[in-house]
């Protein structure tokens, strides 16, 4: 766990890390399973595009990557990337992306863990979808939300 001056991020375990590595695999090469993709952003320090396997969520007409993990290395090189690719096999978009403030993440993080909580909700510290407003409140510093629009 980090301390508490430390922005919250939650390693995956190696069966995370393994079962990430498939469901990016399977993006790549066309299968999307429950709309997951495979995004590329170009890593900060090293210049190389970095992939990870994401889950976009549509929600009130944007589309949105959130970070159930925390503050990940992703989340920082899309700091300072401002956008990437998402992949699922051929088909490739090129999107811009900008971070939401804390005080508007609270429809966005409840409707993903309506959708993805099978997925997400251990990374999420106790809460879920049926969590009040103020603890999914209080839980959006730790769960970086950005806004994407596809370019092109």
């Amino acid at each position: 766990m980090p301390s508490s001056s430390s922005p919250y991020y939650l390693k995956g375990s190696r069966m995370n890390v393994r079962l990430n590595s498939v469901i990016g695999w399977l993006a790549r090469h066309g299968v999307s399973l429950a709309g997951s993709a495979e995004m590329s952003v170009r890593g900060r320090k090293s210049g190389q595009m970095q992939r990870i396997p994401v889950n976009p969520h549509a929600y009130d007409g944007g589309q949105y990557l959130v970070s159930a993990r925390g503050h990940s290395q992703w989340v920082r090189n899309m700091r300072a990337a401002g956008g990437g690719e998402l992949r699922v096999g051929r088909r490739v978009r090129v999107f811009t992306a900008v971070e939401l403030p804390d005080e508007e993440k609270l429809p966005i993080l409840r409707t993903y863990l309506e959708k993805w909580g099978w997925e997400v909700n251990q990374y999420f510290q106790g809460v879920t979808a049926k969590s009040s407003d103020e603890e999914i409140t209080a839980s959006a510093p730790d769960h970086p939300v950005f806004r994407i629009e596809f370019t092109g």
